[in-house]
C-alpha cells in the first residue's frame, strides 16, 4: 500500500454542544466557518466556554484525516508544531500510540486550541487559537521527512503562511510524491483566493465542500467538480446530505451520503472522508470505492460528538472495509 503523509496545525479540539446560537452571535463567530482568534479573543471564547460541558479531542483537519487512516490499518505520518505543554503532550500521544509517525517541531508558543461548538443540527463553528502550530516554518521541513511517503495531504488552513506551504509542495514533488489539498472553509478560501487557485494549479488532488467550490469556482457542485478536474489529476466535491462527486479526467462517480438516524456533529466529516479516500486509493481500489470508503467513515463519525470513534466500532468498520 502506498504511504501518505499529512501537514496541518496541531490542535487540541475543546468541543461544547450548544442549544442555540447566541453564543456564536456574542463572539461574532459566523456559524459553520472556522475564524481565528488572537491571545485576548482566545480567552474570551475560553471564558465564554465555562458555561458548557466541555469534551476534548486531537484536532487539526490533517491530524483527523492521518488518525483515521492509521485506524484502517495504514502506516500515515504528520508534520506539525506543538508546544512544550500538556496539551503538546497529549497531541503527540494520542497520534503515536496509534501508529501515526509524527514530525513535530517543538515551539515555545502554547500548543493550539480550537474551540468548537456544535450547533444543534450538528454544524460546528471553530474558533481557533493557532498558537504553536503557527510556528511551523519553511524552514522546519525536511527532506528526509517525506522518504518513504508516496502522497502529501495537505490541509489549506495553514494558507496564512504561504512561504511553508508552497515549500511543502515543491519539496514534495521534488521527491516524486503527488499532492493532495484539502480547501478547509469557505471563508478561508474567501480570504485568500487567489493564492489558492495558486495551490491548485500545483495539486494532484483537490477536496472541497459545496460551500468552498462554489466560493472557489462560482458554480454548484456537478459544475465545480468538473472545473476543478482540469486543473488536477482528481476532484472530490463532498455534497453534505446529498454525498460526494468525484471526477478524474472523464470519470465520474457520484456515491450517497451514508444514512444515519441522527447528526450529532460534523466535525470531521470532511476530513473523514479524505481518510476513507485517500486510503482507498493507496490500496489500489477505483474512484468509487475509494469514494465509498469515504463516505462510510464520514458517515460514522458525524454520529458521535468530536473526532473519536470507539474501537468496536472501528472494528466493525474494518470488517465493512474488508468487503468494498
Amino acid at each position: 500500500m502506498k504511504r501518505v503523509i499529512c501537514m496541518g496545525n496541531a490542535l487540541v479540539d475543546v468541543l461544547a454542544r450548544v442549544e442555540n446560537d447566541d453564543v456564536l452571535t456574542d463572539l461574532s463567530l459566523p456559524e459553520g466557518a472556522m475564524q481565528l482568534v488572537d491571545d485576548e479573543r482566545f480567552c474570551t471564547v475560553r471564558d465564554a466556554m465555562t458555561a458548557y460541558a466541555t469534551e476534548k479531542a486531537t484536532g487539526g483537519s490533517a491530524a483527523n484525516t492521518a488518525l483515521a487512516m492509521a485506524q484502517l490499518g495504514a502506516r500515515p505520518g504528520f508534520v506539525g508544531s506543538v508546544g512544550a505543554d500538556d496539551d503538546g503532550c497529549f497531541f503527540a500521544h494520542s497520534l503515536q500510540e496509534h501508529g501515526v509517525q509524527t514530525r513535530l517541531v517543538s515551539s515555545e508558543r502554547p500548543t493550539g486550541v480550537a474551540s468548537t461548538f456544535i450547533s444543534p443540527d450538528g454544524q460546528r463553528t471553530f474558533a481557533t487559537y493557532l498558537g504553536a502550530a503557527a510556528g511551523l516554518t519553511a524552514d522546519d521541513l525536511r527532506p528526509d521527512w517525506l522518504e518513504g511517503y508516496d502522497c502529501l495531504y495537505v490541509e489549506g488552513y495553514l494558507v496564512q503562511n504561504h512561504a511553508l506551504i508552497d515549500r511543502a509542495f515543491d519539496l514534495a514533488h521534488a521527491a516524486g510524491l503527488e499532492v493532495g489539498l484539502d480547501l478547509a472553509s469557505y471563508n478561508i478560501v474567501e480570504a485568500d483566493y487567489d493564492f489558492f487557485v495558486h495551490l491548485a494549479k500545483k495539486s494532484d488532488l483537490i477536496f472541497a465542500n459545496a460551500d468552498e467550490a462554489r466560493v472557489f469556482t462560482g458554480k454548484g457542485p456537478h459544475e465545480a467538480v468538473a472545473e476543478l478536474a482540469r486543473t488536477c489529476r482528481i476532484a472530490v466535491v463532498k455534497n453534505g446530505k446529498r454525498g460526494a462527486i468525484v471526477q478524474r479526467g472523464d470519470e465520474v462517480v457520484e456515491v450517497p451520503a451514508m444514512e444515519v438516524a441522527r447528526v450529532v456533529d460534523t466535525t470531521a466529516a470532511g476530513d473523514f472522508f479524505a481518510a476513507g479516500f485517500l486510503y482507498g486509493l493507496a490500496g489500489g481500489a477505483s474512484l468509487l470505492r475509494s469514494a465509498e470508503l469515504g463516505s462510510l467513515l464520514a458517515g460514522h463519525i458525524i454520529q458521535h460528538v468530536g473526532t473519536a470513534l470507539p474501537e468496536a466500532e472501528w472494528c466493525e468498520i474494518r470488517t465493512v472495509v474488508q468487503t468494498l
